[in-house]
């Protein structure tokens, strides 16, 4: 989140919004190797455990009348298995525990960067890409396994004229491999911007004469970024069984 700005060599206004995207040693301030505890590595941890919190020991004693932590477990329980299930079908349901593992995570990792002196996950390409690669994997790998070699019909427009199908087969063929890339560049762009200008405003508040103008502004963003933490999971998520349908029903 957004730090206090500091003064240059010559007393000038001088801040780095991106400064907070930065993986640090947790301990120490030696080089970050493979097995190094970082930021990253701690934030990581706390929305596992949050997630945990939430599914495994908030819902733990089910009750009818639920408590206000059981409440939120099943709203988002409903949620994410209605999404599964008008978007891919009844057929799509038995993959409803993979990609509600995304969604919870990817909410929880966007909601948790949003505490001052956080770190945020979700706005670096290494947690995204790997996501989004597991995503486009999984399905590529599901629609050949349900359908054989007549998962390439995926890319065959049967529809269109003859002599476009081969030119529209070429297009289909590119935006399927550029899918990971925009699923991810998508999450982390859309995280990355809103904290980095969270923290521009911050920067300005240490001004006297637009301090309240910045901390308006900071108001007005932080409300702006919790509809983005949650819409951005949504969309993820929701284009995860959009990907899913188009394995599953490669004819369609």
């Amino acid at each position: 989140m957004a730090t206090e700005a500091h003064g240059g060599e010559e007393g000038g206004l001088v801040f780095h919004p991106m400064d907070q995207f930065i993986v640090k040693p947790l301990f120490g301030d030696g080089a970050v190797g493979l097995f190094t505890v970082t930021n990253a590595t701690l934030w990581l941890a706390l929305t596992v455990l949050a997630i945990i919190a939430l599914m495994v020991l908030g819902t733990g004693k089910r009750a009818i009348v639920p408590s206000r932590t059981q409440s939120v477990g099943e709203l988002a329980y409903g949620f994410v298995y209605k999404m599964v299930e008008d978007v891919t079908g009844k057929e799509g349901v038995k993959y409803f525990p993979y990609i509600m593992t995304l969604f919870m995570f990817i909410v929880f990792a966007n909601f948790l960067a949003l505490i001052p002196m956080s770190f945020s996950t979700t706005s670096h390409f290494a947690v995204t890409v790997v996501l989004a690669l597991a995503v486009f994997l999984t399905v590529t790998v599901l629609g050949f396994i349900k359908n054989g070699a007549s998962f390439l019909e995926l890319f065959w427009v049967s529809s269109a004229p003859l002599a476009l199908r081969p030119v529209l087969a070429v297009i289909e063929i590119i935006s399927y491999f550029v899918r990971p890339v925009s699923h991810s560049i998508r999450l982390a762009g859309n995280i990355m911007a809103g904290h980095a200008v969270i923290k521009v405003f911050a920067g300005f508040a240490a001004i006297a004469v637009i301090s309240p103008v910045s901390i308006l502004a900071i108001t007005a963003m932080y409300g702006l970024e919790v509809l983005v933490a949650f819409i951005q999971a949504y969309v993820f998520t929701i284009l995860t069984c959009v990907y899913l349908k188009d394995a599953l029903h490669p004819h369609h």
